[in-house]
């Protein structure tokens, strides 16, 4: 007997709670989004070098970053993105004072840990945005090796009618069965106004777009608030000036 149903099942759920949780104000955190493009040759020692900083980034007290490698899509090929908190956190007297011990203890001080990224990089971008709860984010991402973003700037006096937009397509794709995204919106840095990132087991789930009866997603369109599955990008677009797609592995 197939276990598929069961599967589906549990999905929907858990993609339930996780739209039910974005929609609850009051619950966002703090994460900077900083995006590097390697020298030519360089992305290895890029991800070695990451990788190095990991242990000394928790000995610092702070979260470790969660990484995603390009594939297709935008001209980054890292994106870093550390968890937070908050800017009070974050920047307190006493953060700041463990995070320089570790460095220093590592034997690369956080200026000499710059000065080694910058001379690996040549084009990077770091955008601050609030976002999840970090135990929601890191509990999506669990059983994750493919991530999908979205980066979009907001026309003029549209960012609230864009995130409202965002939050409609997530109530889409949950009703057709597919995972909600997670939903950060720019408070400083890059012109980014909204990141959107959802994620797949691997490359064949994220495919299955393909398969869902086209039935299905005009009543999934229609009972989210859009006039039609079609309508669905095209408000979204109607709402924007920019619009980046990036696919990519999760480096663990």
């Amino acid at each position: 007997m197939s276990h598929r149903p069961l599967v589906a099942a549990a999905f929907a759920v858990c993609a339930a709670a996780l739209l039910s949780a974005q929609t609850t104000p009051g619950r966002e955190e703090v994460y900077r989004f900083a995006m590097v493009q390697a020298a030519p040759g360089r992305l290895p020692d890029v991800l070695a070098l990451y990788r190095q900083r990991a242990p000394v980034i928790v000995a610092g007290g702070d979260e470790p970053p969660i990484l995603i490698r390009h594939s297709q899509g935008d001209r980054w090929d890292l994106l870093a993105v550390y968890p937070s908190g908050s800017f009070t956190e974050y920047y307190s007297r006493e953060r700041v004072a463990k995070r320089e011990a570790a460095a220093n203890a590592s034997g690369v001080s956080s200026a000499a840990f710059a000065k080694q990224l910058s001379d690996l990089v040549s084009w990077r971008e770091d955008v601050y945005m609030t976002g999840p709860p970090l135990a929601d984010v890191r509990g999506y991402l669990k059983d994750a090796t493919l991530a999908h973003l979205e980066m979009l700037q907001a026309l003029a006096g549209k960012r609230d009618e864009l995130v409202k937009e965002r939050q409609m397509e997530n109530a889409f794709n949950v009703a057709r069965g597919r995972p909600a995204t997670l939903i950060f919106t720019r408070e400083q840095g890059a012109a980014w106004d909204v990141v959107t990132l959802d994620a797949w087991r691997d490359w064949r789930q994220y495919g299955e777009l393909q398969m869902i009866p086209a039935d299905v997603s005009e009543a999934a369109a229609k009972k989210a608030g859009f006039a039609s599955a079609d309508a669905v990008g095209v408000y979204m677009r109607s709402l924007i000036s920019t619009h980046h797609d990036t696919l990519g592995p999760l480096v663990k």
